[in-house]
């Protein structure tokens, strides 16, 4: 029986994400994240995603103003010397990790539930 109180609780993917971002930064390597590209609400361009992936650095380094919300991850980067809004919603990101050695963690794809028509 699932306790009802827990089924209506916010997704911790939000909270775990932030986490694995701070502990690989303060441990100095850089912060990768797997993006599913075919998630409802993710604007990365497109030209960049290969088998409906991309993989995106977000260490602080190397991308602007970066802002991790209870939906999304936002920030700009550039891209083949463009500068690209990025929106990635929490239930995108397949994994995050670091660059160097592979530490981090794997997390569920999260579809947005769909809004039946009337």
């Amino acid at each position: 029986m699932v306790d009802s109180s827990l089924a209506s609780m916010s997704s911790n993917k939000p909270y775990l994400v932030k986490a694995f971002y701070d502990w690989i930064s303060d441990n100095e390597l850089t912060p990768y994240i797997v993006v599913d590209a075919n998630v409802y609400g993710v604007l990365v361009p497109m030209s960049y995603v290969a088998d409906g992936q991309i993989v995106l650095n977000i260490a602080s380094s190397a991308v602007g103003h970066i802002v991790m919300g209870s939906d999304s991850i936002e920030f700009s980067a550039r891209f083949g010397g463009k500068l690209e809004q990025i929106t990635v919603p929490n239930g995108a990101i397949g994994a995050i990790y670091a660059k160097e050695n592979g530490a981090g963690t794997s997390l569920p794809i999260e579809h947005p539930p769909v809004e039946e028509e009337h």
